[in-house]
């Protein structure tokens, strides 16, 4: 025969996403309290500029040689304490033999909470993970505007930011003149 035990001793169930009620807490880790975090506290457009000069014509096809210039620069700041804004900054020019196809100019600033992040690696957090959070979205917003202007959508190929910051971290070492903001 069974057991039963009084309501109030039953083990309590949980949904595995931590430990049980009544178990014993491990105590809290010295690393653990300076776990280094980012976190997005608000992304926007700052600036936004598309222009198409030779339009109407131009929505009749991009004429003979039709060339696309894509830029990306990036720039980082401090913005109050453990606050940062990024802010990736394309530059579309679509030309070809008769003339201006469109302009685009973008402005894409995000804000971001930095805690915990050793300051050796403050930049890479900045120049690397930051754009790479806001690339898609900066990639959605450019699509829009291009097709909004009567254009087929321009979706940009994955930047590597890893590699981009590597070569403007070679750059401004041989040219303290170049060396990123912060």
């Amino acid at each position: 025969m069974a057991k039963s035990r009084p309501m109030g001793d039953q083990p309590k169930k949980t949904n595995g996403d931590g430990p049980s009620p009544g178990s014993p807490q491990p105590a809290p880790d010295a690393a653990a309290a300076v776990q280094p975090q980012l976190t997005m506290l608000a992304i926007y457009v700052k600036d936004l500029s598309f222009e198409s000069p030779t339009a109407p014509q131009s929505l009749q096809g991009p004429g003979q040689n039709p060339q696309l210039r894509v830029s990306v620069n990036v720039n980082a700041g401090p913005r109050g304490e453990d606050a940062y804004e990024v802010a990736l900054q394309l530059e579309v020019h679509a030309s070809s033999d008769q003339g201006v196809i469109y302009n685009v100019e973008l402005l894409y600033g995000g804000l971001f909470r930095l805690r915990g992040v050793p300051e050796n690696m403050l930049q890479p957090v900045l120049f690397v993970d930051c754009p790479t959070i806001l690339f898609p979205f900066v990639r959605r917003v450019l699509a829009d505007v291009i097709r909004d202007g009567g254009f087929p959508p321009l979706l940009l190929d994955p930047i590597d930011f890893p590699r981009l910051y590597a070569r403007n971290l070679a750059q401004a070492q041989g040219d303290p003149q170049n060396r990123p903001k912060n």
